[in-house]
């Protein structure tokens, strides 16, 4: 499809629309549209191999780059105008047309072109799309790995799958939706590598991995030159979002404990997803973004086990420190649990009177070197600037919390650290739910709009499995 045609067919299908009257209680005449027109999805085979890649050696490897200007984006202080509007609850210039304020942007009637517009853009959304293609396979593979005996042991029955398959459908209209709008060089499909072997454990992958693909699309979106495109994405990830709660409740988790869903920068989302893939398609589109080193947290949060803070080294050994149902006992699977208190049966919430992480918990790291090669066709390369790692960085709601880390080993890459003690508001704990943990070499003053600032400083990341 070229991108005049996807382009054509997405504005097709956004302007078109269908008026039906409420339901009647007299005889009413019910107006209709003409038909609409219906956009073509974009192509979508069945991914026939998954494993780890065992092709050549790549001929391309590292970041996609060209001319680079500076080490790092220097920090600057707030533009010259950013005080300038009163915010006094008044109108403070014309108005452009009756009951409409003043300023906004993309609201001059001008039409929307639904389109990347610079290579920013077009990146992120290129990235977003890898994200979107392994959704859609990695929710179909779970459905036909799995047995339904395993499923329903579980407690998830047919029509808790149904609800996966349908997620899976839905990954088609998100991925056609970004391929429209990238252009003839989108990324295409590719094949992928889990590290899943059970229920629990697939059900805990996804809910990480549609974590990071929320939070590394709202890290983005407010930055994307293209406000036609942000709108579409928006309408995506929201889904998402709705995606993510579901396989919480799934594994037995409370679906929200945030207030704050966190953004996090493209890189981060980069290094959390590219692990999974095994390759792609000759002369697929490449990205920009770093890959860092993998961090493992080797007493993360067993959600599957009653007491879930009491574990170590029970995960699959990923980035994403999926949950290892190894070496967990039948009685001590929350799943099997008699007391209402202690279990984690799929449902619309579960109260869990052991928590899965707390403050003051002391929390054991190590951290791979960089120069490991991962992603598509082992073509991309970890990379740091950081010698020697002196910080904790946890990224949960608004915040950016550091603690100092402890026992530096830079021979054996370990340490360890104290889970901080710190609310976003009054009553919400700051580090809740699946969240992001990062090694840093300065505890560097950032905020959620430029979070990326950290990224020269980040020496290794991974998942953190806090609530």
């Amino acid at each position: 499809m070229s991108p005049t045609t996807g382009l054509q067919a997405l504005a097709a299908l956004l302007v078109s629309a269908r008026y039906v009257s409420a339901v009647p209680c007299t005889p009413s005449t019910t107006l209709t549209s003409e038909p609409t027109i219906t956009a073509s999805q974009v192509p979508v085979t069945n991914v026939t191999y998954h494993g780890p890649y065992t092709g050549p050696d790549p001929t391309t490897t590292g970041a996609l780059s060209n001319t680079v200007l500076a080490p790092s984006i220097p920090a600057l202080p707030p533009g010259p105008d950013a005080y300038d509007y009163p915010a006094d609850g008044e109108l403070h210039a014309p108005q452009p047309a009756p009951y409409t304020p003043s300023g906004g942007i993309g609201t001059n009637g001008s039409a929307p072109v639904y389109r990347v517009n610079s290579d920013f853009d077009y990146q992120s959304l290129a990235l977003a799309l890898y994200q979107e293609w392994i959704e859609l396979d990695l929710f179909h593979w779970g459905l036909a790995t799995f047995p339904e005996e395993e499923w329903e042991a579980y407690g998830i029955n047919a029509e808790y799958r149904y609800l996966i398959q349908f997620m899976a459908e839905q990954e088609v209209g998100h991925a056609t939706v970004l391929t429209n709008m990238l252009g003839p060089q989108a990324p295409k499909q590719c094949t992928y590598n889990y590290p899943v072997t059970n229920v629990p454990e697939f059900i805990d992958f996804n809910q990480k991995l549609t974590r990071w693909g929320e939070s590394g699309v709202y890290g983005f979106l407010s930055h994307l030159n293209s406000g036609p495109a942000a709108t579409l994405l928006l309408q995506s990830i929201t889904t998402e979002a709705r995606q993510q709660l579901i396989f919480r409740q799934m594994g037995g988790l409370f679906p929200m404990p945030e207030w704050h869903i966190p953004g996090i920068p493209q890189s981060w989302a980069w290094t959390l997803l590219a692990p999974y893939i095994s390759s792609c398609p000759a002369n697929q589109t490449r990205l920009v973004w770093q890959n860092f080193p993998a961090l493992h947290v080797l007493n993360q949060p067993n959600a599957a086990r009653i007491n879930g803070a009491d574990v170590f080294n029970e995960t699959l050994g990923d980035i994403a420190g999926t949950l290892s149902t190894a070496d967990v006992d039948e009685d001590d699977m929350c799943v099997n649990a008699t007391d209402s208190t202690l279990d984690c049966h799929p449902a619309i919430s579960n109260n869990r009177s052991i928590p899965l992480s707390y403050a003051g918990r002391q929390v054991f790291l190590s951290w791979d070197a960089p120069g490991q090669v991962v992603g598509p066709n082992n073509s991309y390369v970890t990379s740091t600037n950081v010698v020697e790692p002196r910080f904790a960085a946890w990224v949960s709601q608004l915040n950016v919390t550091y603690s100092p880390l402890e026992g530096v080993n830079l021979t054996s890459r370990t340490a360890y650290t104290f889970q901080p003690n710190v609310s976003t508001w009054e009553y919400d704990p700051a580090i809740n739910s699946t969240m992001f943990l990062a090694l840093t070499d300065v505890d560097l003053y950032v905020t959620p709009y430029n979070l990326t600032q950290i990224n020269p400083h980040v020496g290794a990341l991974s998942v953190y499995q806090a609530g």
